[in-house]
């Protein structure tokens, strides 16, 4: 597939590289596959559309991928290649072979226990290493991990990270400002600027579905979906898959607290307790057991409005309760 006014081909020549063949389009950027013709090695070239570089919250979100992966060395995150000498807007990243954790997920639907640990422990390794330097990615999901063929993961996609101290950036589109509804935190449906407790909660998410193939909150819509993380409980993972040990099904909760401040402070103590689930005790939790109960906002509003109606009448008891007592 070709995106719309994209000037490249496969065949042509970008500066210092000979681009092969698209391998992924979006509506942001065309990625190529091409060959460096100095050191002859594959990468990958990331080129925006042109009505991304007019577009500037897209143009920064672009800029800022780059900044992040030129920035970061860990073997857990795509690298990109500083490319100072350019005749055009594109970034040049390392070539990964693998697949996309959601296209293994869209064939297996659920993954065996020790595979999905084995693969959360990497995730979580190469998310505090990203941490560490002072950025969160904001949008963790299947669709930005790669997965190499010995279960090594890479990271990718820094198009919506923040780094600390950064100043806060508003975009038009939901996706693009807080990330994919199925994986985003409660603070960031509340309208907050994600941070790295976000990403732990997305990490949760992720477990969850690895673990029971399916997300813990749904609906008809994006804004159903967030509606259902703030006012309900998941059905708790070994309802759904019952290899899961409660151990586990600890972890997960405690990666998907509501409260930023009970999840795991970091992705470093999240992996450490999967790779030593004997150690995790298991806390009695009256709200995830209350999982069948579903509340929409409807009845949320209704009982708001009755609230509201109540209060005139009340004042109007209290008026006539200090009437009679004097």
């Amino acid at each position: 597939m070709i995106a719309p006014n994209l000037t490249l081909r496969p065949g042509d020549t970008l500066d210092g590289y000979e681009l092969e063949d698209i391998v992924a389009t979006s509506g942001m950027a065309t990625v190529f596959r091409a060959r460096d013709l100095k050191s002859g090695l594959q990468v990958a070239i990331k080129v925006p559309h042109p009505e991304v570089e007019s577009d500037p919250t897209m143009f920064d979100r672009f800029r800022r991928e780059e900044e992040i992966g030129t920035r970061i060395d860990h073997p857990g995150v795509m690298k990109v290649f500083a490319n100072p000498e350019r005749t055009q807007i594109y970034m040049v990243m390392e070539w990964l072979d693998g697949r996309l954790l959601r296209q293994i997920l869209n064939e297996k639907k659920k993954l065996p226990v020790e595979r999905a640990v084995k693969l959360m422990v990497g995730i979580c390794d190469a998310l505090d290493h990203v941490h560490a330097n002072g950025v969160a990615h904001r949008d963790l999901k299947p669709e930005n991990i790669m997965v190499d063929d010995a279960d090594g993961i890479h990271l990718i996609d820094f198009g919506i990270a923040a780094s600390a101290g950064a100043r806060r950036l508003t975009f038009a589109h939901f996706s693009q400002s807080m990330g994919t509804p199925d994986y985003i935190s409660p603070e960031q449906v509340r309208g907050k600027r994600g941070d790295s407790r976000s990403d732990i909660y997305a990490l949760g998410v992720m477990l969850y579905e690895m673990l029971t193939g399916v997300v813990p909150f749904s609906g008809p819509n994006p804004f159903a979906v967030m509606n259902d993380r703030l006012l309900n409980q998941p059905v708790p993972p070994r309802e759904l898959e019952p290899s899961i040990s409660p151990q586990l099904q600890e972890i997960v909760y405690r990666a998907m607290e509501r409260e930023p401040k009970n999840r795991y402070a970091s992705a470093r103590e999240m992996a450490h307790d999967l790779q030593h689930q004997d150690e995790v005790g298991v806390a009695a939790r009256p709200d995830a057991e209350r999982w069948r109960t579903r509340r929409s906002p409807e009845r949320r509003r209704m009982l708001l409005y009755a609230g509201l109606a109540l209060i005139p009448a009340l004042l109007f008891g209290l008026l006539l309760f200090v009437s009679r007592h004097h």
